[in-house]
């Protein structure tokens, strides 16, 4: 069949299966050539599609224990966030770290090692896992941890699937003592002020800024920077306090039908922002907000993906470390707003320092950029990455969909390190992503 992830770019053909049980997976395993686990689809690119087989994780959906006294879920990986917030959430237990959409799979968290709005004070989600049960490529199942089995443990957070494939984790949740969010706006007119913010908000919990792609002179870099804490029993209102785990539920829309190709225009895109922008500086500067609304703004818009049209979208995703980031920040705003193809989905967060094997973040900022998938895109593409790599930036994986290998692995070393390790332990030959193709890996 033709699988794409999220993004819809590309679409590959793909022997897809669905097994439920360990046995038929393993058979599935024994079968082919070469397989990659999938969890809920939500990679925007390649990552989740194999070549020639994909095995798609979602039936292994079952929660098996939580301890609570050290807040432990222990659960098969095709369990989605949103499950584990269904159940948790109401009994006081908030995920340690989430990414921006709570519809992707636990194997699928530890496979990217997603990263949060809390990065810069917590790490990413690998933090927070404290083992994992990994199906080899000679079909036997490994338990690995800080202590056990190390190498395989930390290859495996932020290992794309390219080192087995997951099939339990034990996590920690976080204790909360409601479902509330105490959310702060801050109103930045340009780049200066939006790193000054971020800079002078550390302390905060969470930290994650719109930012105006489009914004040009002096406004370049202008912002909303959204800052979050969880909101105690003593800051809800006396309605709040009785049910304190109870949010009203948002509104749903959906968009039923591909939109056509040229509704994501410089000029769209402009009007949007400018009204965003405005719509932010009125907003309160202190209020209560809904979990839902402050972490997964997106999933209310139940097929967003569609916006972009039937092409689909790319996104441009790195990570540009702390002494270069607000020069190379300029650089790259400055290319898109030339180029005229806007994002209205441009996020900037801070991340912490972190030391992994091959996990994305590190410590600087990291921009997200979503655009059409149109003629002319590649080469808008390449600039933005070009301008990246010279100020020693890298790129995330869960959102690539058309990086080559030569530019990873020069602007990424710790490829060459997978490539060889995966060579060494028989993953290579096993365990095969069209992406990992493309990237050489």
């Amino acid at each position: 069949m033709n699988l794409s992830g999220w993004g819809r770019y590309p679409v590959l053909e793909t022997e897809l299966y669905a097994p439920r049980d360990l046995d038929a997976l393993q058979g599935i395993l024994r079968g082919q050539p070469s397989v990659i686990a999938r969890g809920n689809g939500r990679a925007y690119g390649d990552s989740a599609i194999g070549r020639p087989a994909t095995v798609d994780m979602r039936h292994f959906n079952r929660m098996l224990s939580f301890d609570p006294d050290r807040g432990q879920l222990v659960a098969e990986a095709g369990v989605r966030l949103c499950d584990i917030l269904e159940t948790f959430l109401p009994k006081g237990w908030f995920p340690a770290v989430t990414p921006g959409t709570k519809y992707v799979t636990l194997g699928g968290m530890i496979a990217a090692d997603v990263h949060g709005k809390n990065h810069h004070r917590d790490g990413s989600f690998g933090a927070f896992v404290d083992w994992i049960d990994v199906l080899g490529s000679d079909g036997h199942i490994r338990v690995c941890s800080r202590d056990r089995n190390r190498d395989l443990f930390e290859w495996t957070l932020g290992g794309m699937g390219l080192t087995g494939i997951i099939l339990r984790a034990a996590i920690r949740l976080r204790p909360v003592e409601s479902a509330w969010i105490r959310q702060t706006t801050v109103a930045t007119a340009s780049l200066d002020e939006t790193m000054a913010a971020f800079e002078a908000a550390d302390a905060s919990h969470y930290s994650a800024a719109w930012i105006d792609c489009l914004a040009r002179g002096k406004s370049l870099g202008r912002s909303l920077l959204q800052l979050g804490e969880h909101a105690s029993l003593a800051e809800l209102d006396p309605w709040q306090r009785e049910y304190p785990y109870h949010v009203p539920p948002r509104r749903r829309l959906s968009v039923p039908v591909d939109l056509p190709g040229a509704t994501l225009n410089r000029y769209s895109v402009g009007a949007f922002n400018a009204v965003y922008y405005r719509a932010g500086q009125r907003q309160r500067t202190s209020r209560l907000v809904g979990w839902d609304n402050y972490f997964y703004p997106l999933d209310a818009i139940l097929g967003w993906n569609r916006i972009y049209g039937r092409r689909g979208f790319v996104q441009f995703q790195c990570v540009l470390p702390l002494h270069r980031a607000e020069a190379g920040l300029a650089d790259l705003l400055r290319a898109v707003s030339a180029s005229g193809a806007g994002s209205f989905l441009a996020v900037l967060k801070k991340l912490g320092a972190q030391e992994s094997r091959f996990s994305f973040p590190m410590a600087g900022y990291t921009l997200a950029l979503d655009f059409p998938v149109s003629k002319g895109i590649g080469d808008l593409m390449k600039h933005l990455e070009a301008i990246a790599s010279t100020h020693k930036g890298r790129f995330y994986l869960a959102k690539d969909a058309r990086l080559d290998a030569e530019t990873f692995h020069r602007t990424d070393p710790r490829g060459g390190e997978m490539r060889t390790l995966r060579a060494e332990q028989g993953w290579a030959e096993r365990f095969k992503s069209a992406q990992s193709d493309r990237l050489s890996l």
